[in-house]
């Protein structure tokens, strides 16, 4: 009998990554262990990110089986190129049957069970600030910043971050919905993040649930609709 493929979801960050599947459940891990593989949304050690997400997936209690349904999270606005590098290493991990990227925004909008007919969505991760616009779950304008939570310090404030996401919303010129902001990333944990952009903005800001893994476990929602309907994108 032939075995059904597996789901998989995996969040490449440039300071965390994740892997998910519908069998195993999450396992994460440092992606700058052994040096910077991922910056600022992009890979730059196409081996060492390869051995690292291969070394993941490795602390499965069981070995996950090539020919999986596999749907990646990518930072808006990522270039051809850098689709194609993290295709690649996509593809050398888990010799997918089918693999599928998808905005980070619109994943953690998944993850976060946000239905709004349009959303307005903040991703605020280690080294990239990511905004944009969601129609019916489409991201239909965005815009992103390559600053994050590293970049902070006792001379680098909150407030620079703050500044970004203000001027990101204000270039969309559309009108914010009712619901506000969902602000996603690990840097919604942030001290006093949420009630800044708050301030800024003169809008509602609300905090995802688990905003460290919400883009991850949109994606999984993306790999299991992928593999009962092979004809979804």
């Amino acid at each position: 009998m032939t075995k059904m493929a597996s789901a998989i979801a995996v969040d490449l960050g440039s300071d965390i990554a994740g892997v998910w599947t519908d069998r195993q459940g999450v396992v994460s891990g440092r992606c700058d262990s052994a040096g910077p593989l991922i910056r600022r949304g992009r890979v730059v050690d196409f081996d060492g990110c390869v051995a690292m997400l291969s070394q993941l997936v490795g602390t499965f209690a069981q070995p996950v089986p090539s020919g999986g349904v596999v749907v990646a999270c990518r930072p808006v606005l990522a270039s051809g190129d850098d689709q194609e590098t993290t295709r690649r290493v996509l593809k050398a991990v888990f010799e997918p049957s089918r693999l599928l990227l998808i905005d980070s925004v619109r994943a953690a909008a998944m993850g976060a069970g946000e239905t709004a007919d349009m959303l307005l969505v903040a991703d605020v991760g280690a080294e990239l600030t990511e905004v944009a616009v969601l129609d019916y779950g489409r991201v239909v304008e965005a815009r992103r910043s390559d600053i994050g939570t590293r970049d902070l310090s006792s001379d680098v404030p909150v407030d620079v971050i703050v500044d970004h996401i203000a001027a990101h919303v204000d270039s969309l010129d559309v009108e914010p919905p009712e619901d506000g902001l969902l602000l996603v990333g690990d840097g919604a944990l942030h001290p006093g993040l949420v009630e800044a952009v708050a301030a800024r903005l003169g809008i509602r800001v609300h905090r995802a649930a688990d905003p460290r893994t919400a883009a991850l476990n949109g994606a999984g929602k993306a790999a299991m609709s992928l593999l009962r309907h092979p004809g979804a994108r």
